[in-house]
């Protein structure tokens, strides 16, 4: 099987990246963007996060999961600590996440360190999830091999019944981790392919450096 893609093109021809008007520190220049991204018609779900680990294997994997909070301190996702992300995190904590919008040509990389969240706030987010998804946090060993849909399906149906008329408690291996960056850029595409990538980096200071990237 083969298919040449090379004279697959798209001109980026939407706003440029200027460094004299963006904002010194970038979490407030992601939010600009995440907003623009959410209020825009072309993107279902803005909030759409590929999220880059090292794996025990020693290969990178990349991976979508869902961003559901981001603080001046990082950006917070959520997954079951024994899944082959949540193994790969606990021997490097060093991750990069990546946002790509495409109706708006921008993208977003971030290079950061994963570390748990508190208690307090994996219980409270799922809290707020619906009971099926609560139940598919219990009945799912997330990574692990399975024999059949049949058996996943019988799982889930195991634990409809366990929790039947009663609160449905978060698993302790399932929960919250926040990227704090150490590193994040945004690219914005421009024509003929001379891209603006202004980099943002984290100081001793805990100022950042902002520079401009060839493209």
């Amino acid at each position: 099987m083969e298919k040449d893609l090379s004279n697959y093109r798209k001109s980026y021809e939407k706003n440029p990246l200027l460094k004299d008007n963006i904002n010194e520190n970038p979490m407030e220049l992601f939010q600009k963007w995440f907003y623009e991204a959410d209020e825009s018609d072309g993107i279902e779900e803005a909030n759409m996060m590929h999220i880059s680990t090292i794996g025990l294997d020693g290969y990178p994997k990349n991976r979508v999961v869902l961003l559901k909070r981001f603080t001046w301190e990082g950006f917070i996702f959520y997954t079951n600590f024994n899944s082959e992300k949540g193994k790969a995190i606990a021997e490097n904590p060093n991750v990069c996440a990546t946002f790509f919008w495409h109706s708006l040509e921008h993208q977003i990389i971030i290079k950061g360190k994963a570390e748990k969240i508190a208690d307090n706030m994996s219980d409270g987010y799922f809290e707020s999830r619906p009971d099926g998804s609560k139940l598919g946090a219990w009945a799912s060993h997330q990574s692990e091999v399975v024999g059949s849909r049949e058996i996943l399906d019988q799982k889930l149906k195991n634990y409809e019944e366990k929790f039947r008329g009663s609160e449905i408690l978060r698993p302790d291996y399932w929960g919250g981790y926040i990227v704090k960056p150490v590193s994040i850029e945004f690219w914005q595409g421009r024509p003929n392919r001379m891209h603006d990538r202004i980099r943002y980096t984290l100081q001793e200071d805990y100022n950042w450096k902002i520079e401009r990237l060839e493209p």
